[in-house]
């Protein structure tokens, strides 16, 4: 079992193609991890080897962050059916001190040109603050 996982969250009103949302989701992790690591300062510590990307402990303490990489990269795919409950997960997880990436899709391939909220992405969590977040969502 991980001891921190990524949690995304879709927007299923949009009935997005599967490679929409599966370029939608990629966007959305690559930033919330790029926010993460930029949060705790942790840029300089990420290695490539052989085997992938991994952030080396150095003198610091193991966060979830470093532990998401270390451990195993557990990512879990929920929905919500509106913009609104999309953006009411977003509120929830800033006041909480979570960093949450909301992608806007410029609207070139489906949305007919209109900039279009699809999705988001929290950061690398403990599983308890994550679910207590979005532990109540479906499974896409």
């Amino acid at each position: 079992m991980y001891r921190s996982k990524m949690m995304i969250v879709m927007r299923r009103d949009l009935k997005m193609r599967k490679g929409k949302i599966a370029a939608q989701a990629g966007h959305a992790c690559v930033e919330a991890i790029l926010m993460a690591l930029h949060k705790e300062n942790r840029m300089s510590d990420l290695v490539q080897t052989e085997d992938g990307m991994f952030l080396q402990h150095a003198d610091r303490q193991p966060s979830p962050l470093s532990e998401w990489f270390s451990d195993g990269c557990a990512k879990i795919c929920v929905y919500v059916d509106s913009e609104e409950e999309l953006l009411s997960i977003a509120e929830k997880a800033q006041e909480k001190g979570i960093l949450c990436a909301v992608i806007t899709d410029a609207g070139m391939t489906e949305f007919h040109g209109v900039p279009t909220k699809t999705c988001l992405a929290l950061e690398p969590l403990p599983a308890d603050i994550a679910d207590a977040l979005t532990g109540e969502l479906p499974l896409y």
